[in-house]
């Protein structure tokens, strides 16, 4: 139920990682690419072909005081216009972003950092991920953590703060879009126990359905703390490996550990 191409910072094409799922033994597949929709039809013909059940999402950007997080709509329908609207405005902001990124590097003497970054993009709109793997390509870093911890976090060279959907959009776009929102890989964000009591909070009165309980960036003593806390705040459960290519992934396709019994799962009644 998470899952990338290069419609946003994977590295396969959509239908290759259709064919990739397929191949793992995995029947049902989301593509949830950040902030964009635009691979969901190419995915959609080649799990046809291929006899795999194709569920359309996406992975919005969200700021919540100061801190980015990550919301999935699952089983959304993409040409809605309410959330092509608001995604719309999210790659705007990302476009900008992608500029002052490569702005802010050359003053650190990076030169062609923007281009090196829209290469790896091949097209498609410009991360931070991007930008990693062109860092890593020239030789300013040995991999990619240690290029977003040495320029592009917080504080660093190349850091641009985030202009993202509120909580509150990115939950109506979703949910104008027939689609159920999910807070992904909760274990990633630098919250305390108060924060993430607040969060939930907040994300239960914007209407917010799931928990990722299950992800590819999670241990498994992360898995369990927040398949305890789904129940326990009446969310249901989602599971992810957070895949973004065989080169650079969390964990493979098909690896997923199951969801626990306590847990409903976020696809329960779906059809």
């Amino acid at each position: 139920m998470h899952t990338h191409s290069l419609r946003s910072d994977g590295t396969l094409a959509p239908a290759d990682l259709v064919a990739r799922a397929h191949a793992a033994g995995i029947d049902v597949l989301a593509l949830t690419d950040h902030d964009v929709t635009d691979g969901i039809a190419e995915a959609r013909t080649a799990a046809v072909q291929l006899g795999i059940e194709l569920i359309a999402g996406v992975e919005i950007s969200v700021t919540w005081r100061n801190q980015t997080l990550h919301i999935l709509g699952l089983k959304v329908d993409i040409a809605n216009p309410v959330l092509q609207q608001g995604l719309a405005r999210l790659r705007e902001f990302r476009q900008w972003r992608a500029v002052e990124i490569g702005r802010r590097l050359q003053k650190k003497r990076i030169e062609g950092a923007y281009e090196g970054a829209a290469r790896f993009a091949r097209g498609a709109i410009i991360s931070r991920t991007h930008f990693a793997r062109f860092l890593v390509e020239q030789g300013y870093v040995r991999g990619m953590q240690q290029a977003f911890k040495q320029f592009l976090l917080r504080g660093k060279p190349g850091h641009v703060p985030g202009q993202w959907a509120s909580l509150d959009e990115a939950v109506s776009w979703i949910h104008a879009a027939g689609g159920q929102a999910a807070v992904a890989h909760p274990a990633r964000y630098p919250l305390s126990a108060g924060k993430l009591r607040q969060l939930l909070g907040d994300f239960r009165d914007c209407g917010g359905d799931a928990l990722e309980v299950i992800s590819g960036s999670h241990s498994l003593e992360a898995n369990r703390h927040f398949a305890g806390i789904a129940v326990e705040h009446g969310f249901s459960a989602s599971a992810g490996s957070d895949y973004h290519g065989p080169e650079k992934t969390w964990m493979d396709l098909g690896r997923l550990p199951a969801l626990p019994d306590a847990c409903v799962p976020v696809w329960h009644g779906w059809k």
